[in-house]
């Protein structure tokens, strides 16, 4: 999850809110890439979640790579609990889960590069310690009770709220993990395009990288049970958004919505201040209870719209935020399959083509059966198989038409990054369906091996 945001002085007047979104926009050539992801870290002779402290710990790994490879601390109240170096982050996940967000970076070549060398990194001193890490979409085996929290201001307010608002938040906040990428705008009419090709193929997503069918130590009946924690969090703050699809969307609209979500905190001087459920609407009249006659600065707003999940997530920049963690080819095959399908007019278009005759309703719906049966799913006649067939294809002209090449030109352009993802089309499986194969054949039901095949 996102660190505090600074600057910005005080917000004078409504329309520095959508200002502030529209500071996003920039040319073609500005266009970057930034890709997230999120992996579990555990005990590799127990498989028990790290702890924070001691020996084999969040806290050793932080400290192994901020030593090792020159990353600089990111402290809150005294505990490490991040690390900055050329643009790049790595956080904590409030149940522990490492995660790295990339620098802004321009083609899908050097975003691989930058994950491949952060888990070559991680694993240098993980290992060391006697610690592994490995990408699902949820923990498969941990409780919520041996699921520590970590040391992050945020994250204790999070917890404290979310079952006052749905019943699976904290679930969310411990055990589920995610990939996701973040890409850039070049106008309104660009941001609106791609808000809704974005929301309208989450579930193609969704069931292409689905790989979470495992909960509590057994199979929990679907493909990606980390969406279907996302759909029980907080109706306030999730969502396919409905209203990006009307008549007269922009910038303002989605300001709107935001102010209507109600708030985490706000951060002064290094501490998180209790916010809970009040109101952003408030506090732009000085009215706000945890801050009475104090009126918002940008960086309020900018932290407020990281309080905010739905399935595409506007700030200014898009995070496309549908998907499963999973398998290293998988984090490389997420950014390849958005950059193809958004950053080519032409494939954007063709993208809005597919889906523009969808209603909320079937949408919504996609959405649900993506999570339950991955590839297999099928709504109202539109098969989820053929409709990531075709999607890949468009996504493959996009990426031949950016004509990205690697390594001076000696690499082929980005195409081959959507490799795992063909094979997926072509033998209708997911991550999903492989280890549901192997749970009821070769491990006879036993969980444990998933972490010795499928780590980093």
């Amino acid at each position: 999850m996102s660190i505090p945001q600074t600057g910005g002085g005080p917000i004078e007047s409504h329309t520095q809110l959508a200002e502030y979104l529209e500071a996003g926009c920039k040319p073609v050539e500005d266009w970057r890439i930034g890709t997230e992801h999120e992996k579990f870290g555990y005990l590799t002779d127990t498989h028990a979640p790290l702890p924070y402290e001691g020996k084999r710990s969040i806290r050793a790994v932080l400290e192994g790579l901020r030593d090792r490879y020159g990353w600089a601390p990111v402290e809150e109240g005294g505990k490490l609990i991040g690390l900055t170096k050329d643009g790049a982050n790595v956080s904590l996940e409030p149940g522990g889960a490492l995660e790295l967000s990339g620098a802004p970076l321009e083609t899908i070549h050097q975003t691989c590069d930058e994950v491949n060398e952060h888990l070559r990194e991680v694993k240098s001193i993980a290992d060391a310690i006697g610690v592994g890490f490995i990408g699902l979409g949820a923990a498969p085996e941990w409780m919520h009770d041996e699921t520590p929290l970590m040391p992050k201001g945020r994250y204790k307010l999070m917890d404290a709220y979310m079952d006052r608002v749905g019943t699976s938040g904290t679930t969310m906040m411990r055990r589920t993990c995610t990939v996701q990428v973040n890409l850039d705008f070049g106008s309104e009419a660009d941001m609106v395009k791609k808000m809704r090709v974005a929301l309208a193929l989450q579930p193609v997503a969704t069931a292409l990288f689905a790989n979470s069918p495992f909960f509590e130590g057994k199979p929990n009946g679907m493909k990606s049970y980390r969406s279907w924690v996302w759909r029980h969090l907080d109706e306030d703050r999730t969502g396919m958004l409905p209203f990006v699809f009307e008549d007269g969307f922009g910038f303002e609209r989605y300001v709107d919505y935001a102010l209507d979500v109600p708030m985490y905190f706000v951060y002064r001087d290094g501490k998180y201040i209790d916010a809970l459920g009040m109101s952003f609407r408030d506090f732009m009249k000085g009215q706000l209870p945890a801050l009475p006659g104090e009126v918002p600065t940008l960086s309020d707003w900018a932290d407020h719209l990281t309080t905010i999940f739905p399935e595409a997530r506007l700030k200014k920049f898009i995070e496309m935020r549908g998907a499963d963690g999973g398998p290293w080819r998988r984090l490389c095959a997420l950014p390849a399959f958005w950059v193809g399908l958004t950053y080519d007019s032409g494939a954007l278009d063709a993208a809005w083509d597919l889906v523009k005759g969808w209603d909320a309703p079937t949408r919504q719906a996609l959405r649900v059966a993506a999570a339950d049966d991955a590839l297999a799913a099928d709504v109202e006649g539109i098969r989820m198989h053929d409709l990531a067939a075709r999607t890949l294809e468009i996504a493959e002209a996009g990426l031949k038409a950016r004509a990205c090449t690697g390594a001076g030109g000696m690499l082929p352009d980005e195409t081959h990054f959507l490799n795992a993802l063909k094979e997926s089309v072509e033998t209708g499986k997911v991550p999903a369906d492989e280890l549901l194969e192997h749970y009821h054949g070769d491990w006879n039901g036993d969980l444990s091996p998933i972490y010795a095949q499928y780590s980093y």
